[in-house]
């Protein structure tokens, strides 16, 4: 089985661990306010039939962009963890081309991650604009990920779906890996409504695919229920072959074991056949990060 989505980190790499603990968008994070490193991710691991993983970047300062990703590198060069590496660049900017040719240098990148998620909620909001998937700057930097057989980490609220269709059209050679299956942030009937429209719409995409992670992030809790119905939600409107498990550890050690995390995603596919559980715990991910 694959990890398609984890973090690990130093504190160098989170300035927001140092100093008095403030708001944020998984809530109170004292437990894990200090280094977290492939050790102690490896012993979380054990006994789960995880097999190989993919790091996705975790807000270094964007000036230390390729420092996150040399660091992780020479990480899985020492210890053979993890298998496949998401870093960063900023699409917003002019030409990211310069940014992306230094992190070539590195075997293990597969794609890239620049938050666009926006919400009304500031400790929700991580972009500078809720259009950003729609800006054609940004969409003309992105496409130029099919020149390096990248992916996009796409991280989106429900409300931007149509932003990010349109991204998504505008790039049709590079692989979206919508994180988190959407970001289901309100869970009203108008909420689940609102997601599911937007699935559907980023499903007529071709080449997104939905990452099954973090789904404790709003509610701040394991929820067997709550993940099996995102879990056979996603899988209905993007099948199997288009969805792939994610641990989005340490944030979920916040509330939760790894063991208890993954068997409450195993649950909710118990009864899908072989071939199906296989791709959502293996194959698209193997696929999308060539691992």
């Amino acid at each position: 089985m694959i990890d398609a989505h984890h973090h690990i980190w130093f504190q160098k790499d989170l300035p927001w661990l140092l100093g008095p603990e403030q708001p944020r968008i998984f809530g109170r994070y004292g437990s894990i306010k200090r280094d977290y490193l492939i050790g102690e991710f490896l012993d979380d691991l054990e006994g789960t039939g995880i097999e190989k993983s993919v790091y996705v970047q975790a807000n270094w300062a964007p000036n230390w962009f390729e420092d996150e990703v040399a660091w992780v590198q020479s990480v899985a060069d020492e210890s053979g963890w993890p298998h496949a590496i998401s870093g960063y660049a900023d699409f917003t900017i002019g030409d990211v081309r310069p940014q992306l040719d230094r992190l070539a240098a590195y075997p293990l990148m597969r794609a890239i991650r620049q938050q666009f998620h926006w919400h009304e909620n500031p400790l929700y909001r991580f972009a500078q604009r809720p259009d950003l998937p729609a800006d054609g700057r940004v969409q003309k930097n992105i496409a130029k990920l099919a020149d390096y057989e990248w992916a996009f980490e796409l991280q989106v609220f429900p409300a931007q779906m149509d932003a990010a269709e349109r991204l998504a059209n505008a790039c049709p050679d590079v692989t979206f890996v919508l994180q988190h299956a959407g970001m289901l942030v309100d869970t009203t009937p108008s909420g689940w409504s609102e997601w599911r429209r937007g699935m559907k719409k980023l499903a007529l995409c071709e080449n997104v695919v939905s990452k099954l992670s973090g789904f404790g992030t709003f509610i701040r809790r394991l929820d067997p229920q709550l993940n099996g119905t995102l879990v056979n939600e996603t899988l209905k409107i993007f099948g199997a072959e288009r969805c792939m498990f994610g641990s989005n550890f340490p944030i979920e050690k916040i509330w939760t074991d790894y063991g208890s995390l993954l068997e409450s995603h195993l649950a909710a596919v118990s009864k899908l056949p072989e071939t199906d559980r296989h791709e959502i715990f293996s194959g698209t991910a193997s696929r999308v990060y060539g691992i």
